[in-house]
């Protein structure tokens, strides 16, 4: 009995460093050569919403998120039933689809990803959950004036990157540049040409853009003024503090607080903002909230 406990042991160990050793090489593969991976659509069960489907990029150096019912309340802080919603950089769409079902089939949320091959996993989340959603997948980059932008990446696959005006800029974001440049419009210009019936209704915008995030910030000031939408935002873990105090003092400027959250969860804790702690921690996400405007839900 004991040896043949040893021997299931050993097996199980040999397994799991069998499987590291191969994860291992996907991801080092994933960086140095190009592939396209597929997606897998997996469901979640939740007592709210019900049935969700989910589509997983299979990318072995792509983040894989679970979606669950406390992820998705998360986004009832901000968001309430017919209400447009923004998603700048949207990925594969791990936070287009929750905030989508808490704006439900009455709202819109539009999903803005320039990043080709990410965007083929964009648009199969929002085909997905039709009877909950209503979600656009728009390949474009938000930028201040129309044009056309290269698009790099550290990783040869694409499962990251940022746009560029010149070829020599491409290396902030890595030595991998996309053949074809990528489309950037203004995003008020499209919102008033394309969803004027909306506009109105804006309520929540989401930025994740790998450092671009000040420069759509001044490009969307006119939006933020007048509608006073929440956001959330990311800051970048290469911004230095000279760049973490521009992204503050933008805010605090349109009388807006922001705080640093831990997770895309409820029960997320949440830290304020200031000056003397902007440097905590290496890549965080924080919401930004107007002082005439309260959470709407704890």
């Amino acid at each position: 009995m004991q040896l043949q406990f040893i021997f299931y042991t050993s097996i199980n160990m040999f397994n799991k460093i069998r499987k590291y050793f191969k994860d291992s090489f996907a991801r080092k593969k994933a960086r140095r050569f190009f592939q396209k991976y597929p997606y897998e659509i997996i469901t979640c069960e939740t007592a709210q919403y019900g049935k969700v489907e989910y589509a997983v990029w299979k990318n072995p150096i792509a983040d894989i998120t679970i979606l669950n019912e406390d992820e998705i309340n998360f986004y009832k802080k901000f968001i309430k039933k017919g209400d447009l919603c923004i998603d700048i950089g949207a990925n594969v769409g791990d936070t287009t689809v929750p905030m989508a079902i808490v704006a439900e089939k009455e709202g819109l949320t539009l999903a803005f990803e320039p990043n080709p091959h990410i965007f083929e996993i964009t648009k199969a989340n929002a085909a997905l959950n039709q009877d909950k959603t209503n979600i656009v997948p728009i390949p474009y980059a938000i930028t201040e004036t129309e044009g056309d932008f290269f698009y790099s990446s550290s990783e040869a696959s694409f499962g990251n990157g940022g746009i560029s005006q010149s070829k020599e800029e491409t290396k902030k974001h890595g030595k991998f540049v996309l053949e074809q440049k990528i489309s950037g419009v203004n995003l008020e210009a499209y919102l008033l040409k394309n969803y004027p019936q909306y506009i109105d209704k804006l309520s929540y915008i989401k930025i994740d853009t790998e450092g671009y995030d000040i420069i759509i910030l001044n490009s969307i000031q006119n939006l933020i003024k007048k509608y006073t939408p929440f956001l959330v935002v990311e800051c970048f873990s290469e911004a230095n503090l000279e760049e973490r105090k521009k992204l503050l003092r933008f805010f605090e400027e349109r009388d807006y607080t922001l705080y640093y959250f831990s997770a895309f969860s409820q029960r997320a804790d949440t830290v304020l903002l200031n000056e003397n702690n902007l440097m905590n921690w290496d890549n965080f996400n924080f919401y930004a909230i107007h002082k005439d405007k309260k959470l709407l839900t704890n």
